[in-house]
């Protein structure tokens, strides 16, 4: 095991259950979700002294309140005695005040059609809790605001796709009629802008610090399983275990059945060598998912495993998270004193694997 070049990594590692990883990208374990939010502000504020003008893509998952709670907290209370301490005890004792009105942002995704004003809307989202609340410079981001994506003859998506349905196919089979010839030009137009936006990500130097949650199927922003490893920011649709994790923000499996999502790709995500990669996950619902997104080889029937390109990616867990994990289980059962619990999970396990 290779030594985590951030001192912050390192000190949280050394605080882990779990000092030394077997898996294909690093990861480090805590005890509970606040921590979780506590480490990832500290690494994001590390990162930003460092990077003071730097690009970022933050995810707009509703499970990163922490981070962002622990983020403004730390700024606020800088140079305050127990704010001190605490950046002590994590290897920051001697860190300028980090700058965050110089970054750069990135909107990682949207769904498609959505109006920017809906409070559900991650364009809303980006706004209130990264551009206003870090007080980032919206001229220097980049957004995906459905408005500003130009359709045939200037029509609204409203118009061109009644009741947000939009057949893809029309990107490669004839139009039936004058609807589909509409919908079809439009579909053209925003595969143009996701093409331009993708240009203007490259402009900027590629990302530098991303931030993201886990889906069920192991995506990173809206790369389902199945997305080719080399995608860039596209129009696509999205898979049952997608909708179902939408379905509480917009309204209902129905409505996310019919949303598209516009999203970077596993390409803009890793094209830059150095770019910190950070995965965040809680709980043991993950467990499974985890497990293979850290164990297995690349493949697009994981999307996050891609991060295996990138030396600076890492996965920060919750114990819950980290369960299944080979390394996990060897550490319970042959590192720590025989108890009850353990006689149960062994027992429950055999009975399992036996049927």
């Amino acid at each position: 095991m290779s030594l985590f070049n951030s001192k912050v990594e390192q000190c949280f590692l050394n605080e882990s259950i779990i000092k030394e990883y077997s898996t294909k990208v690093p990861y480090i374990v805590t005890d509970s979700v606040p921590k979780l939010g506590i480490m990832t502000a500290l690494r994001f504020l590390e990162w930003v002294s460092e990077n003071e003008e730097g690009v970022i893509s933050l995810s707009c998952d509703k499970s990163f309140k922490n981070f962002i709670h622990y983020t403004h907290h730390f700024l606020n209370t800088w140079d305050e005695k127990n704010t001190k301490k605490f950046l002590e005890r994590y290897g920051l004792a001697d860190l300028k005040k980090p700058k965050l009105s110089g970054l750069q942002f990135v909107q990682m995704d949207e769904f498609y059609p959505i109006s920017p004003k809906q409070h559900n809307s991650f364009y809303n989202y980006v706004n209130e809790n990264y551009i206003k609340g870090f007080g980032l410079d919206p001229n220097r981001a980049l957004f995906i605001n459905c408005d500003d994506i130009k359709l045939y003859n200037n029509k609204s998506y409203n118009e061109i796709f009644p009741n947000s349905k939009i057949d893809l196919s029309l990107r490669y089979r004839q139009a039936e009629n004058f609807i589909e010839k509409q919908q079809q030009q439009s579909i053209i137009l925003i595969d143009d802008w996701c093409s331009q936006y993708e240009e203007k990500i490259k402009n900027k130097g590629d990302i530098g610090f991303l931030l993201s949650s886990l889906g069920s199927d192991g995506r990173i922003a809206f790369n389902i399983s199945g997305t080719s490893l080399h995608s860039n920011t596209e129009l696509r649709q999205t898979n049952y275990a997608t909708q179902a994790d939408a379905a509480g923000s917009l309204g209902g499996i129905e409505v996310a059945k019919n949303r598209l999502v516009i999203t970077i790709g596993l390409e803009t995500i890793t094209r830059n060598p150095n770019t910190v990669a950070i995965v965040c996950a809680a709980g043991e619902s993950n467990a499974m998912i985890i497990k293979n997104a850290l164990e297995s080889d690349m493949t697009t029937q994981y999307p996050s495993t891609v991060l295996q390109r990138l030396d600076n990616s890492r996965y920060y867990l919750t114990q819950g998270a980290a369960c299944r994990l080979n390394d996990y289980i060897d550490h319970f059962y042959f590192h720590t004193e025989w108890n009850f619990e353990k006689t149960e999970r062994a027992n429950l396990g055999l009975c399992k694997k036996l049927n």
